[in-house]
C-alpha cells in the first residue's frame, strides 16, 4: 500500500492577492478558479510534481465571528502553511524581493542539512522554501 499527498488546502482572505503570489511570483500553474458567492477556490501546483495540488481558498464552513477567528490566526502566521523546495533558493528569494513579499527569514544555512528561507503570503500565511545542499 502506497499512501501519498494529492492535495492541501491554504486559507487565504484575498483571491486575487494569493493569485498573484503563488502564480506570479513562484511561478505555480494553476489548474482550476472557482468562484461560487462570495468564495473562491484556486488550485495551484508545480509543473515539477503534477499529481500535488495546493487549493488556495477563502471559504470558511462557520459564523462570520470564526472568519475573523481564522483570519487573525492566519495573519499571526500561527495556521502554518507551506513548504516548498527550490532548485535556486537566490533566484527565487531574489523574486520574492522584487515582488515585497513580507521577508520572515532570508536564506540561511541549517544545521540539518538544507538553507530555507521564510515569507509570508498577502494572508499571512508562512511560507517556508528550501534548498537540498549539493552532496
Amino acid at each position: 500500500m502506497t499512501v501519498t499527498l494529492a492535495c492541501c488546502f491554504l486559507q487565504i482572505h484575498d483571491p486575487d492577492a494569493a493569485l498573484a503570489f503563488y502564480r506570479d511570483t513562484l511561478g505555480l500553474d494553476v489548474h482550476n478558479d472557482v468562484a461560487r458567492e462570495q468564495f473562491r477556490w484556486i488550485t495551484v501546483g508545480s509543473s515539477a510534481q503534477p499529481g500535488v495540488d495546493i487549493v488556495l481558498t477563502n471559504y470558511l464552513d462557520g459564523s462570520p465571528a470564526d472568519a475573523d477567528t481564522i483570519a487573525a490566526l492566519v495573519a499571526k502566521g500561527a495556521m502554518n502553511g507551506v513548504h516548498f523546495r527550490s532548485d535556486d533558493l537566490d533566484a527565487t528569494f531574489a523574486k520574492l524581493h522584487d515582488a515585497k513579499a513580507e521577508i520572515v527569514q532570508e536564506p540561511t544555512d541549517q544545521p540539518w542539512g538544507v538553507r530555507d528561507g521564510a515569507v509570508r503570503d498577502p494572508s499571512g500565511n508562512l511560507v517556508r522554501i528550501e534548498q537540498v545542499a549539493s552532496r
